[in-house]
């Protein structure tokens, strides 16, 4: 009885010395990421793409130079935002887009400003706007041979320029699949949005914010105008799993189908357990709800309507990258039915419904359209 005794006694200590071991490791390893994160705080954007590059699954430094020319254009675009008001850059062009929305002046002039940066960059071979019918090749040797194509968004919100709203600029970025050396073909932009290597957004408001992943985390940059450079401020975003937070524009709630109006009215009810009623924010402006809810914590929706059966936002352009963002920070992005990166785009302009934001409430959201 005394030997099994002693046996067992020593079973059990040789599994918690293990244990505790492994414990040991883990909070090791927790700590030395976030010393390490620690130790980019402050850096400035170009330093920080240089020291990650080994995050690139192909890293040869061309991404790390298209993602800088990036940030650039996204200096010059916000000079311009800040100077709204004061020179003739506000208003409408008179034209309108491939989606029959009027064009302002800073649409125009971001969509611009970022043709020239990409063509500049050498390592773009086209790009896909939301303000361009058609896609834009970069009709030269260099940009021939270059290896990723981009979709962006220029001017997310423009329509609440004249209020001086935040507004923001969407991008994401992908290997381009036709052959190299010759100009981009439509086919290179019509990839699921899992294929990514990068993708994120700039959101112009009380400050200039630039945040971005690459598949592995994501970080958010601050631009300090008194260097003119963006510096690392938000290390390794993480999204919370709930929220408090709703996003939804409910002047449509009429047109919205049963599960989602079944869902606006359980925010409202009161329950301390899930800390409801929630807070309704909505801005209007894609990139700043979303940036405030992937701080937060919340829920940010655009369903389908009565009007809009296939939803509003563009896949390629909005959807996708923020996506991309917020599943790297733990949050989840569906379509109502399946997840927005596994769809695959039939059309350069495609839009889609979009629910995005914190793990647990996207999830009630799927509850109630399962459910319905």
């Amino acid at each position: 009885m005394l030997v099994n005794v002693l046996i067992f006694g020593r079973w059990f200590w040789s599994i918690c010395r293990k244990t505790s071991t492994i414990i040991a490791c883990y909070i090791n390893a927790k700590c030395l990421k976030n010393n390490a994160m620690k130790e980019y705080l402050g850096m400035t954007l170009n330093e920080f793409i240089i020291r990650r590059q080994s995050d690139f699954k192909y890293a040869t430094g061309e991404l790390s130079r298209l993602l800088s020319h990036i940030g650039v254009a996204a200096k010059i675009v916000n000079r311009e935002v800040n100077k709204a008001g004061l020179v003739d850059i506000l208003g409408e062009v008179g034209t309108v887009n491939t989606q029959g929305e009027a064009q302002q002046k800073l649409d125009v002039y971001a969509d611009s400003q970022f043709i020239h940066a990409l063509r500049a960059s050498g390592e773009v071979c086209g790009m896909a706007s939301e303000e361009d019918d058609n896609i834009v090749t970069f009709d030269n040797v260099l940009a021939n041979d270059g290896k990723y194509i981009v979709c962006i968004d220029p001017l997310d919100g423009s329509s609440n320029i004249d209020v001086n709203v935040s507004i923001g600029t969407i991008f994401s970025i992908y290997r381009r699949i036709s052959e190299r050396g010759h100009k981009a073909e439509e086919k290179d932009f019509l990839q699921e949005g899992l294929k990514q290597v990068a993708g994120g957004y700039v959101i112009y408001g009380s400050s200039t914010m630039l945040v971005y992943t690459t598949g592995r985390g994501v970080n958010g940059f601050t631009l300090d105008p008194s260097i003119g450079e963006f510096c690392l401020s938000h290390a390794d975003i993480r999204t919370p799993e709930s929220g408090a937070i709703y996003s939804i524009n409910e002047g449509y709630y009429l047109k919205f189908e049963d599960a989602i109006k079944k869902y606006i009215k359980y925010t409202q009810e009161v329950d301390k357990q899930t800390k409801r009623p929630y807070k309704a924010r909505y801005i209007g402006s894609l990139v700043a709800d979303f940036h405030r809810n992937l701080l937060k914590g919340g829920i940010y929706i655009y369903p389908a309507t009565a009007d809009a059966p296939n939803g509003k936002l563009r896949l390629l352009y909005e959807a996708n990258p923020l996506a991309f963002v917020v599943e790297q920070a733990g949050g989840m992005a569906i379509n109502g039915k399946d997840r927005i990166l596994d769809m695959k785009p039939q059309d350069l302009h495609q839009r889609t419904p979009l629910i995005i934001g914190s793990t647990n409430m996207v999830n009630k959201v799927m509850e109630f359209i399962e459910n319905k």
